[in-house]
């Protein structure tokens, strides 16, 4: 073990490999420590890689240059695409992983970079000198030294296990927690906040009496989330998930029950997820509602556990088996793990800048559920941004910061560090209110020249984009230029337009436009070239359909993009700013943002304060007019 590394990544989940690779990529010689090395990419909650919202950020992920899609591709066992029936706005990837093939594929990965030194250790507190990360001080209080410091720990600082009246004082799988970290940057002046999580019971495969369950299967259409790489699995030989509900038995044990779990005893100090609560949880805020859909999943081809999705819970143990029990299909069910509910210490965003560099410490950087976020994918787009923000500052360049229009990475961050949060952060496509651009297909044009420029995507890969920009303008010029009259109109094609008399005719491209057609048709009927691969006329046909919503999002996009080049000088005071609401006032001190659009995006700052600010920078900044 070496004394000093450029950069130190501090958690092996996925925020941390995602770090840990991409500065790793950009020759720096970095250090991955872990309590655990078997415990790399763990999956200690679904497993599953992507969803709502979700697929799109991994889309992203892969899209800059980093592992997370790449990894997915090589280990799930079903992968589908999400709201397939609705408009392309919403849809997203998910994917069944191998609990034990995706941690196994990702280490291989990060043993293949000979910069990156994987140690096993437990960190005590950081070093500061100036303001300024210096290096980590190990349990065993040996120092080291680094330029920059990137905290991606999980739900490991300070963290109880909680089932039942059973407080239990260590992490996920019974690991040993940190202890003293999060007390110690505290210290340092980081509001800490307690969250907390959960996860279902792992149930015996072969004790599941499937016939009455509803069987959920993957997609047969080839589908992958990285735009690297072939479909790497069998698509006709898919894993099996199965649907099955709450019973009226169900809700009433918990209700029961209810002042035996530890939320509701007392015992959880920590905020839970809004968006992923645990099912008592559910029953009680949904009371009327009669059942709840939960989600029978595999974890692993190598393990006999199945996964209850949407089943989480701190019960007691004797009542978590009376719980599972009263599920359809699970009346004679084995439990191999119970539920249990874990909280933990994280930091409050605010305290980061868009960079995910600390606005208290220079050169240290925080990732993952340490920001108050929950998931794998939103660790791992952290985790990417953190890993290049502080290879660019170490080049000193200008840090990557991604904007809202451009990607659910920006989206995600924008919110931490101009909203904040109280309760673990989940990612969802209404928080996106550029949606509509921002979607599973064109991550690549979005984001993909920027992993190129940082040097994380090579020349092959970049080519690759340039062809697929190339085919799409392409494609769509044919459509264009290709018109229909009643002289060469196929009848087929007839059969679907409501205005028999065609009179100047139609281009296919206006034709596209309504939802009867689909370039499909005109490729079937020989109308127009059939050299376009499935994702350039995926992509085409969502451009055409949707042109009019899309040109209007770019005018929307246009005046933040004025916002956004309002620039707040970094010395001003607000206490000058005269006629700002006190709320205002002190979010505008807090949070410090660094131009006029994210200060609209504060909670507390109104447009009146807006109005005033903007007219206090003229006056006193002349170049900010």
């Amino acid at each position: 073990m070496k004394n000093k590394y450029d950069i130190i990544v501090v958690g092996g989940g996925h925020a941390g490999c995602e770090a840990s690779y991409v500065a790793s990529k950009l020759n720096f010689n970095v250090a991955l420590i872990t309590s655990n090395i078997n415990n790399i990419a763990d999956m200690p909650c679904n497993p599953s890689i992507g969803g709502t919202a979700k697929g799109i950020v991994v889309r992203e992920i892969d899209a800059l240059g980093g592992l997370m899609g790449k990894i997915a591709d090589r280990s799930h066992f079903q992968i589908k695409m999400l709201n397939n029936s609705k408009g392309p706005a919403v849809r997203s990837l998910r994917a069944q992983a191998d609990k034990k093939i995706y941690p196994q594929e990702m280490l291989k990965e990060l043993k293949k970079l000979k910069n990156l030194t994987i140690i096993e250790a437990m960190v005590e507190d950081i070093i500061v000198n100036d303001n300024t990360i210096t290096g980590i001080i190990l349990e065993n209080n040996k120092v080291i030294n680094c330029k920059s410091l990137i905290l991606t720990t999980g739900t490991y600082l300070k963290s109880h296990v909680l089932v039942g009246s059973e407080i239990k004082k260590e992490g996920p799988h019974g690991e040993r927690r940190s202890l003293n970290l999060s007390d110690n940057l505290k210290k340092r002046g980081f509001e800490i906040l307690r969250l907390k999580t959960g996860t279902p019971q792992r149930i015996e495969k072969n004790s599941i009496d499937y016939s009455n369950l509803k069987p959920e299967y993957g997609d047969l259409t080839p589908l992958t989330f990285s735009f690297d790489n072939p479909p790497l699995y069998d698509i006709n030989n898919q894993e099996l998930c199965y649907v099955t509900y709450t019973s009226p038995e169900t809700h009433k044990i918990i209700n029961d029950n209810l002042e035996k779990s530890a939320m509701y005893s007392g015992n959880v100090k920590g905020v839970g997820a809004r968006y992923c609560p645990s099912i008592e949880d559910k029953i009680v805020r949904f009371a009327d509602k009669e059942r709840h859909q939960l989600f029978l999943e595999p974890e692993s081809k190598f393990t006999n556990e199945i996964y209850i999705q949407g089943f989480s819970t701190s019960m007691p143990y004797d009542v978590q088996e009376k719980l599972v029990h009263s599920l359809p299909g699970l009346e004679k069910a084995k439990i191999l793990k119970y539920a249990y509910a874990i909280e933990y210490d994280a930091i409050n965003p605010l305290h980061l800048k868009p960079s995910l560099e600390t606005k208290i410490i220079n050169n240290l950087y925080t990732a993952g559920q340490i920001n108050g976020t929950s998931g794998y994918e939103e660790a791992a787009g952290q985790g990417l941004i953190a890993g290049i923000n502080a290879s660019l500052k170490l080049q000193n360049k200008e840090p990557l910061i991604l904007k809202r229009n451009e990607s659910y990475i920006g989206v995600l961050i924008d919110d931490l560090v101009t909203k904040g949060t109280i309760e673990p952060y989940r990612l969802l496509t209404s928080r996106a209110e550029y949606r509509l651009i921002l979607r599973h297909d064109n991550a690549d044009l979005r984001l993909r020249k920027y992993g190129y420029e940082i040097g994380l995507i090579n020349k092959i890969q970049y080519n690759k984009l340039i062809k697929k920009e190339n085919s799409i303008n392409d494609l769509i010029n044919e459509l264009k230029i290709k018109r229909l009259s009643k002289k060469n109109i196929p009848l087929n094609v007839l059969d679907k337009i409501k205005e028999k008399q065609l009179t100047s005719g139609y281009s296919l491209y206006e034709l596209i436009k309504r939802p009867e057609f689909k370039i499909i048709d005109f490729i079937n009927n020989k109308l127009i070239n059939s050299k376009y691969s499935n994702d350039i006329i995926e992509t085409t046909e969502f451009l055409i359909k949707y042109e009019g919503y899309i040109n209007k999002t770019y005018k929307d996009i246009k005046r933040l993009l004025k916002l956004e080049e309002k620039q707040i000088p970094k010395d001003i005071d607000y206490d000058k700013v005269k006629n700002i609401a006190t709320e205002g006032r002190q979010k505008l001190k807090q949070i410090k943002p660094l131009t006029i659009a994210q200060a609209t995006r504060i909670s507390g700052v109104n447009p009146a304060d807006i109005s005033m600010l903007i007219i206090y920078l003229k006056k006193e900044y002349s170049n900010n007019e």
